[in-house]
């Protein structure tokens, strides 16, 4: 069996994550420790017991997935005698996801990554004014498609690829007067759905440009190392082991498509036939078993996940 070890995006917060782990796990509770210290914040116990509209916000909801996905890793390694060294072909994180998969395989510190992505949140948000952009996610289409449909529709203004979540998902954003002509053309090329998505900001476009040099700046001031396991990053949807070309693909991941379905197809064609979703949710592990339904997904995320880990 060759495993790959994944980590979750913005989306998959709910209220309670992390909690029956932190109750049951000295592994867990470092973690949330570590990551509320960092960043001068309880956000463990906002995590724990909400309110949810002050979780979701951009600037909370990132470190806090990753802290989750954190306390996850450090459980098995302490329960069930994970070695991501040993046990691991590759590691890979949706979005955001991949500041945890990078602080999973020692790349930079947990602390680092908490710091890192309260830094991105705040950037990603101030990014653009609210009313300006929009996302949307193309359910039906091809990648190709859905690629020609964001470049009509943007009549001079950003629109473009955002996700290529595979099964049939893209995601796309930019201006929201080109996104909002987008899913009128969606209708007329036979997608089968497309809907406005409920965030905060346009994501992963050139909007997005002013976030990527303030993220330029912030991982210039990280100390970044190897990762024990190569990275597959979602701009390249390749490995990554060297910290400059590490660091890059982080800058241009901020405006830059997240090549979710190549990467699982990827490494499912390197010889991947097991991937665990680390954190909250089990939103990676379902696109997981229709991008490569060779292989097996598990989601991982409470004390019983990680007693039928195996």
């Amino acid at each position: 069996m060759t495993r790959a070890f994944i980590f979750p995006g913005q989306g998959s917060q709910a209220v309670g994550m992390g909690k029956a782990l932190a109750e049951t796990s000295p592994a867990a509770r470092a973690v949330f420790e570590e990551v509320d210290e960092a960043l001068g914040q309880n956000l463990s116990r906002l995590m724990f017991e909400g309110p949810a509209d002050e979780l979701t916000l951009t600037a909370n909801a990132q470190p806090a997935l990753m802290a989750a996905s954190l306390a996850v890793l450090r459980t098995l390694e302490a329960e069930r005698g994970l070695d991501l060294a040993r046990d691991a072909a590759f590691v890979a994180g949706h979005s955001l996801g991949e500041y945890s998969a990078l602080a999973a395989a020692g790349a930079f510190s947990i602390a680092d990554a908490a710091r890192l992505l309260r830094i991105r949140g705040q950037a990603m948000q101030k990014a653009v004014a609210p009313g300006i952009g929009a996302m949307a996610a193309l359910l039906g289409p091809d990648l190709e498609t859905a690629r020609s449909i964001a470049e009509e529709a943007a009549e001079g203004m950003v629109c473009g690829v955002a996700n290529d979540n595979g099964a049939g998902q893209v995601v796309l954003s930019g201006h929201k007067e080109a996104v909002d002509r987008a899913m009128a053309l969606a209708q007329s090329r036979g997608v089968r759905r497309a809907v406005l998505l409920n965030v905060s900001a346009p994501f992963h476009c050139a909007l997005m440009a002013p976030a990527a040099e303030t993220m330029k700046a912030a991982l210039a001031d990280v100390a970044l190392k190897a990762p024990i396991v190569p990275v597959y990053a979602n701009v390249t949807a390749g490995p990554l082991t060297e910290p400059a070309a590490i660091r890059e693909a982080l800058v241009v991941q901020v405006t830059g498509t997240v090549r979710w379905s190549e990467s699982v197809a990827a490494m499912a064609e390197a010889g991947v036939d097991r991937f665990y979703e680390l954190g909250a949710g089990k939103v990676l592990s379902g696109l997981v078993k229709r991008i490569a339904p060779g292989a097996t997904a598990s989601a991982v995320g409470t004390p019983d996940d990680v007693a039928a880990y195996a």
